[in-house]
């Protein structure tokens, strides 16, 4: 993998380049839509390259472990053959996912993660070594090194415990990654996770150390918890101003639009969130005039399309009285509709940002769009 830095805001830290893996070129920064289970909820493949875009998805260790199982996705020759996405994947190690099990009898300690299957109960261990496997099986151009995500709020004992074996581990995940080799003819590369909770000192420490395991990209992971959205800016800050300039900077599980935004004007290159589609499914619409509730019944005669300045089939045919209908009447052609479009919306997002920080006009912009984002339809 090789991240190329093109071009710095001069009035921001936002930045503009691009990231070379085996399965294509990522032109940053970028946005990843979610496929937790090796599918992008409600969307098929071609939708994915076609009408949204999409760069690169992602995938989740924890989920694709349990269900298909390893087996079925090595004989598909990993998770690329076994699902038909031929552009780059990243997957999450299940660090969050382990945290999300808290009060299910999962059992933390320094060996690893002691945990039970939300599908059957089954009884199972993650270890940094046995994680590293796995995604060495799945594949993913990218994968992620086993940490511990800290709950919010969180005391600072616990969170800088939490840390220091988040580095062991990290230790521990680089070790195993090194001695291994990918399993199908294509390059995998390793991004350790800052961590640290909400203390300021405590993500300089990790940031830092991170830093100096000197791998091809960095993760900044444990915020958009449920802390403020200003703390979270802080700290993304923070934590941008340590990691490498010339390595990218993936920002975990983030966010709205607006803190997309925010969070390239701080210097994070890469993002992910179950967002656009988990609230296009209830009926939440980002546009670039602002966001529709489009269950409301203002919407019920409205035959303009979506969004007709968006671009893309699903955006500029259908109309927002149809949308509406489908998703009132629970028809699941609505969710594929909504979905589509609001991963659509993202990846015009991050691209835009893009244009405007390689033409120098990305601040203007993005507070014009901010004006917008915030204007509910």
């Amino acid at each position: 993998m090789k991240f190329t830095l093109q071009v710095e805001d001069p009035a921001s830290k936002a930045r503009a380049g691009f990231l070379e893996t085996s399965h294509g070129t990522i032109q940053t920064p970028i946005f990843m839509p979610v496929g937790t289970a090796g599918t992008v909820k409600a969307v098929h493949q071609r939708e994915l390259r076609e009408d949204i875009k999409a760069q690169i998805i992602l995938g989740n260790t924890y989920h694709l472990y349990l269900r298909p199982g390893l087996d079925i996705i090595q004989k598909a020759g990993g998770l690329h053959g076994f699902n038909g996405w031929d552009r780059p994947i990243l997957t999450d190690s299940g660090g969050y996912q382990v945290y999300s099990l808290a009060g299910t009898g999962r059992k933390i300690n320094e060996e690893g993660v002691v945990f039970k299957s939300h599908i059957d109960g089954g009884v199972h261990t993650f270890t940094p070594e046995n994680v590293m496997d796995i995604q060495r099986i799945i594949g993913a151009d990218i994968i992620m090194a086993f940490d511990e995500c800290t709950p919010y709020p969180c005391d600072f004992t616990y969170a800088r415990k939490s840390m220091e074996m988040t580095h062991r581990w990290l230790a521990r995940c680089c070790t195993r990654f090194d001695s291994t080799t990918e399993l199908y003819g294509h390059s995998q590369t390793l991004f350790p996770i800052v961590q640290g909770s909400v203390y300021k000192d405590l993500r300089i420490q990790s940031a830092e150390t991170i830093a100096s395991f000197g791998r091809e990209g960095n993760a900044i992971g444990g915020l958009s918890v449920g802390e403020p959205a200003e703390i979270m800016y802080e700290l993304t800050e923070v934590v941008c101003d340590i990691l490498p300039k010339d390595k990218p900077r993936y920002l975990m599980g983030v966010g709205t639009p607006a803190n997309i935004l925010e969070c390239i004007a701080l210097g994070v290159d890469m993002f992910d969130c179950v967002m656009p589609t988990r609230n296009a499914r209830n009926g939440m619409i980002f546009t670039t005039e602002g966001v529709i509730n489009i269950r409301n019944e203002k919407w019920k005669d409205d035959l303009s399309p979506i969004d007709a300045n968006l671009g893309g089939y699903v955006s500029t045919f259908y109309s927002k009285a149809y949308l509406r209908h489908l998703i009132k009447s629970d028809e699941m052609l609505g969710a594929q509709i909504a979905s589509v479009h609001n991963l659509t919306f993202y990846l015009w997002l991050v691209n835009t940002a893009r244009e405007k920080i390689m033409a120098g006009e990305f601040i203007p912009w993005k507070k014009e769009m901010e004006n917008k984002l915030i204007q509910r339809l």
